[in-house]
């Protein structure tokens, strides 16, 4: 897809960066690439505080979305051909890229627009119903994380993917929460932002595990994080729900024919 967008929009991103920190457009910085769009040249800053080289400003993805993209466009093609979709709390610039595509599905407890306003700890939605469900930076918000993923692992399909960010802090094995924690100022200092609930450590991928989960991690090399704009601390968790194990007394159908 190239997600090219009016030159106002393009304005209007660097205009918002300047006035969020104008420091950036005063230091000498790398020009990166958005695998998404094929944009070549300064990201600009997002979030608060602003962190530079983040945001494309031509389809404004943000580090997060180019991570996913090149997962998904890796050794050629395109891995969500043909699959079922759910995206919890979609982005804008991930629902430009799927707009038409009939087996894509979002949801939200708030957010406008999606196709099912659910809490992703209570989906009513059937067992199985999704070849791949997509998560960025969500579980990090919910109270009972364990609950979600073995929501997530319960809509799966067989064999079905579940695409998934957090913030993690890898300098740490165990997570970090604290329920005790509610007030803004507490949850930024202690959580890195006043509405987030923990700070994962390596341990998130345990916690996938414990919902069902096979699981594995995706990152760039060190060479094309800094060329797409990635974070280096932040890698992409792919979680398999397992296939089925084959029923007893099951005849391949080979040997049948034989």
């Amino acid at each position: 897809m190239n997600a090219q967008v009016s030159i106002w929009t393009r304005r209007r991103r660097l205009a918002q960066a300047w006035l969020a920190d104008r420091r950036q457009f005063a230091e000498p910085r790398l020009p990166r690439t958005c695998p998404i769009c094929g944009c070549r040249g300064v990201f600009v800053s997002v979030g608060h505080p602003p962190r530079w080289d983040a945001r494309c400003p031509n389809c404004g993805s943000r580090e997060r979305h180019r991570l996913v993209h090149l997962w998904i466009v890796e050794g050629g093609g395109n891995k969500l051909d043909g699959k079922r979709i759910m995206h919890f709390a979609p982005e804008k610039i991930m629902m430009r890229q799927m707009r038409g595509n009939p087996l894509y599905e979002t949801a939200d407890l708030h957010q406008p627009g999606v196709t099912h306003r659910v809490d992703i700890t209570h989906v009513e939605l059937p067992d199985a119903s999704y070849d791949v469900v997509i998560a960025n930076h969500v579980l990090e918000h919910v109270a009972d994380d364990r609950v979600a993923m073995r929501q997530v692992h319960r809509l799966l399909k067989p064999g079905g993917l579940a695409l998934l960010t957090v913030p993690v802090n890898a300098s740490r094995q165990e997570t970090y929460e604290n329920p005790a924690i509610t007030a803004s100022a507490e949850r930024h200092a202690h959580f890195g932002a006043e509405d987030h609930v923990r700070y994962y450590g390596l341990d998130f991928a345990d916690r996938l595990r414990e919902a069902g989960f096979a699981v594995e991690t995706f990152r760039m090399t060190p060479e094309e994080e800094v060329r797409y704009g990635l974070l280096r601390y932040e890698w992409l968790y792919v979680a398999a729900k397992k296939p089925l194990p084959p029923v007893v007394g099951q005849v391949d159908a080979r040997e049948a024919r034989g």
